[in-house]
């Protein structure tokens, strides 16, 4: 039964990433509140977050240390211009970041997507404070994804996001994926991510000067549908953006903060970047805010008293202090908790609780790196991801597959009987799918 929050949604909030018709038959789920990894609908149904609400969410909804904070940090200080003026809370997160990755010279913003065009923006004035205006064209992987404003779409190669916008875009190029994936008889990830990174070098040898930056996900591309790949990838690419002057972005965005098993994930190839890309898990799913940390040889090239050199983007909210209070809070949270060694011991189990699926004979592809776990579903089922989405929620859990690829990326507090749960339902909602596919198919044939 539709509730009457549901209806009321569908009248007055234009929902993201669904055709609002389709929400007629399916209308939102209407979720009154949240604990943990748990979420609670209005009629008191529950339902495990495998996504952890969109990859932002950490240390399970609610938590007492981040809730805390935010209290505590509302009896200071909501908010102030970070336009000559600062804070404690913004200046405390940008030490801590550097310290964590070796970049500083934070500049922040409250979303992803906006996090891409400061680095983009921030890397083309570069080199035009440098003298070389020229270079201030773009690179990427096929099938990456880094947001949705105009800018962060100019690096985005998934069609259905902007194929409708590409006359108000000046679309990058693209180099071939690494992914692990796209193996020949005989091969290893390694080699696949080294022939693609042989196809990045004839690409920059010919491009390099009117080329500003190289943008990537570390070892997962997200919304290409849980693409993974060698680490040796990046370390390629750091070394041909040295050898050919080019910056290297690494998108940070879903994969930081130990979704691949390291803090970062281009920390497990042992490079440095030019810029890096943070937002998501940033504040432990709490509230927006994201980051984009450069080099000293960057935020030297801006440094000076003339505007035109200078770095002017800004945001209303930029450094909001309540934003940074929750950062501060999560990063407490990774200490406190140890929580990248505890995380592999829970993906252990959860791997293990994912047998039976990994096993099934429609999948394809099983994958899993760090907490992030993926499938290929072999089905004939155009639909199967709105399908499966459904079918998981009838069995108490959240997951969202993209086109064909099933994937989990949970929160970092699962107990033994979530972890069963997970395991069993994600199983059973394929089943659903596949009785589903079956029905249809003795229905055409009959027709």
């Amino acid at each position: 039964m539709t509730s009457t929050l549901a209806r009321r949604s569908m009248a007055a909030v234009w929902h993201p990433c669904t055709p609002m018709q389709r929400h007629e038959a399916a209308p939102p789920l209407a979720i009154d509140r949240a604990s943990g990894p748990w979420l609670y609908d209005t009629d008191g149904r529950r339902y495990l977050d495998g996504i952890s609400s969109w990859w932002v969410n950490l240390f399970g909804h609610g938590h007492p240390h981040i809730r805390a904070a935010l209290a505590d940090q509302l009896e200071r200080l909501d908010h102030i211009l970070l336009a000559g003026c600062t804070h404690a809370p913004v200046v405390e997160l940008s030490e801590r970041l550097a310290a964590l990755t070796g970049l500083g010279h934070a500049s922040y913003a409250s979303d992803g997507a906006s996090a891409t065009e400061i680095a983009l923006k921030m890397s083309a004035h570069y080199w035009r404070n440098l003298g070389m205006p020229e270079k201030n064209r773009f690179v990427g992987l096929a099938g990456g994804y880094h947001g949705e404003t105009v800018g962060a779409l100019s690096v985005t190669d998934v069609e259905i996001f902007r194929s409708a916008y590409a006359p108000l875009t000046r679309l990058s190029a693209t180099v071939p994926s690494p992914d692990a994936r796209h193996a020949l008889p005989g091969e290893s990830a390694a080699d696949v991510a080294l022939r693609a990174a042989a196809a990045l070098e004839d690409w920059l040898q010919a491009h390099h000067q009117e080329t500003a930056a190289l943008i990537v996900e570390p070892l997962i591309q997200c919304a290409a549908g849980m693409v993974m790949y060698d680490a040796v990838y990046l370390r390629q690419a750091r070394q041909l953006c040295d050898r050919y002057q080019v910056h290297l972005v690494v998108d940070e965005i879903a994969t930081g903060f130990g979704r691949t098993g390291s803090l970062f994930a281009h920390q497990q190839a042992s490079i440095t970047p030019d810029f890096i890309c943070l937002s998501k898990g940033l504040t432990g799913g709490t509230l927006p805010l994201s980051v984009v940390l450069t080099t000293d040889t960057v935020y030297q090239a801006f440094y000076g008293t003339d505007a035109a050199r200078a770095f002017l983007h800004s945001h209303s909210y930029t450094g909001n202090p309540l934003a940074c209070r929750a950062a501060l809070a999560t990063l407490d949270l990774f200490a406190q908790r140890d929580a990248l060694t505890t995380n592999q011991a829970m993906a252990a189990q959860i791997s293990a609780a994912f047998a039976p699926l990994n096993a099934h004979p429609r999948v394809r592809h099983a994958r899993h790196l760090g907490m992030v776990w993926a499938w290929d579903i072999d089905t004939d089922l155009p639909d199967f991801a709105q399908r499966y989405h459904h079918a998981a929620l009838r069995h108490g859990l959240l997951l969202r597959p993209i086109g064909r690829t099933l994937y989990c990326m949970p929160p970092y507090v699962l107990d033994a009987p979530a972890i069963a749960h997970l395991g069993r339902a994600a199983l059973a909602a394929l089943e659903d799918c596949l009785q589903q596919e079956a029905a249809l198919r003795l229905r055409t044939e009959a027709a």
